[in-house]
């Protein structure tokens, strides 16, 4: 797989702490350049906060929050990323905007973010700006865990995939980066798709119809069948119908996967993976890498 440079935009907190130890452990295996991005927001002041001369005050104010950060990032990661190539960049404006800059500008091939954290930056990612990064971004995304459900310091690894699969124009890019990335790391790879509801609702309630299932079930498992003898590969495969990502975190518990692969089309971006791209991000609980 082509890894030659790993965009990782941080902010000095643990919560940038556990992306730079899953980023620094791709980094190792692919011998790859890091690239450490701190973004400094425009500072917005309150009216009257400064007196007369606010706006040489502000300035100045801003001058020393750019050098502090520079400072930082400076010295940030140093053991975590030892032995590693890092690039340091330090960029003033909207985070979305200057990681999607820096992304395309350095030729990222693949860019490790987090869903949650503290402080502005991430206020911000997990928001708008992180909708706009995935949304905008066509290198692939690796979107890290929950914070508190994250592996501690150097206990991520990667040793079961999950690939949840659609039947689009995509889908045989994305079982093979998914094989090759399983293979890389000697990890186990298995298959996911979910099929529409077979659920009917009428008097009494909902019921299941068998030979609606049935039908489903058996489409999606010539059309895997047909994937994988493309790709190569011979993996095991779930096939469930229901709610998509309430279905993905089940299959993700039962193979005791360490990552989950997701496609993306590019007119749709990260977040129209799979048709539920945020709310299979938000509901993994372990790194999801969007292709």
């Amino acid at each position: 797989m082509k890894m030659n440079k790993i965009l990782v935009p941080v902010v000095f907190h643990e919560t940038s702490l556990r992306m730079v130890h899953q980023a620094a452990y791709l980094a190792r295996h692919f011998h790859s350049e890091i690239i450490l991005l701190h973004v400094v927001t425009p500072t917005e002041y309150p009216a009257g906060f400064f007196e007369r001369g606010d706006e040489i005050k502000a300035r100045d104010l801003h001058a020393e929050i750019v050098r502090r950060a520079q400072e930082e990032l400076d010295q940030a990661f140093r053991s975590e990323l030892d032995g590693l190539a890092v690039k340091r960049l330090l960029r003033r404006g909207h985070p979305a905007h200057e990681i999607g800059q820096v992304a395309r500008k350095e030729n990222a091939d693949m860019i490790v973010v987090s869903t949650h954290g503290y402080g502005p930056f991430y206020r911000l990612l997990l928001g708008s700006t992180m909708a706009k990064v995935l949304h905008e971004t066509e290198c692939a995304v690796w979107i890290g865990a929950h914070v508190e459900e994250a592996p501690a310091a150097g206990e991520f690894a990667i040793r079961n995939v999950l690939c949840a699969l659609d039947f689009d124009p995509h889908a045989g890019d994305v079982l093979s980066r998914a094989a090759q990335l399983a293979g890389e790391f000697g990890a186990r790879l298995t298959l996911a798709h979910v099929t529409t509801s077979v659920e009917m609702y009428g008097p009494g309630g909902s019921h299941v119809v068998p030979e609606f299932r049935d039908a489903l079930v058996g489409s999606a498992s010539k059309e895997i069948a047909k994937l994988q003898q493309q790709a190569g590969t011979n993996a095991e495969v779930i096939i469930e119908s229901g709610n998509t990502p309430k279905l993905l975190r089940q299959a993700i518990e039962q193979t005791k996967a360490d990552l989950l692969v997701i496609g993306h089309a590019p007119t749709r971006g990260h977040l129209g993976a799979n048709g539920n791209g945020y709310s299979i991000i938000r509901d993994a609980h372990i790194p999801v890498l969007s292709v």
